[in-house]
């Protein structure tokens, strides 16, 4: 093979369709775009414009509140724990916390904590460290023979209190 005998696959290479080059073409005259009207020329953006109305984003009601400051924690449950454990990527002799199933890569990342929740069957005796943990998930981790501990955090009862306006 020399260079001047390399080409493209047949059909690689597309020319562009000519517009604007008479009606004979079928793409003359508006060249594809219709006719007349705002949609018809260039650098045209009216995602939510209902021809001058109120758009209906706006005339609609705001409802409810984004708390930019909540926790955002990353969830595993028991049979993706179990699936790591049986391929090697954690040691059951170790304690499990959050470094440990990043590093393992379990979770990609740990955001504000690791909340460990129950679905599926954990057949290994570990001790794990997390930020969160449903009640099915710790009596399945303690039916196993292992204990979960939740990290110290805010309370639900400490935080409830911090919100109620006294006197």
């Amino acid at each position: 093979m020399k260079l001047n005998e390399l080409s493209d696959n047949p059909g690689a290479r597309r020319r562009s369709k000519r517009v604007g080059r008479g009606i004979g073409s079928g793409k003359g005259k508006t060249s594809g775009h219709g006719v007349k009207g705002q949609k018809a020329r260039s650098g045209v953006a009216i995602k939510g414009f209902e021809g001058g109305q109120m758009p209906i984003y706006r005339r609609l009601p705001k409802r409810g509140f984004n708390n930019i400051h909540r926790r955002q924690y990353q969830e595993i449950n028991l049979d993706g724990l179990q699936q790591a454990l049986d391929d090697g990527k954690l040691d059951a002799a170790k304690p499990i916390d959050a470094a440990a199933l990043v590093e393992a890569g379990v979770v990609r990342r740990a955001r504000d904590g690791i909340r460990l929740l129950g679905r599926g069957q954990l057949n290994a005796k570990v001790t794990i460290e997390v930020a969160g943990a449903t009640r099915s998930a710790i009596a399945a981790v303690e039916a196993a023979g292992g204990s979960v501990t939740v990290m110290a955090g805010k309370s639900s009862e400490e935080a409830a209190g911090s919100t109620t306006a006294e006197g």
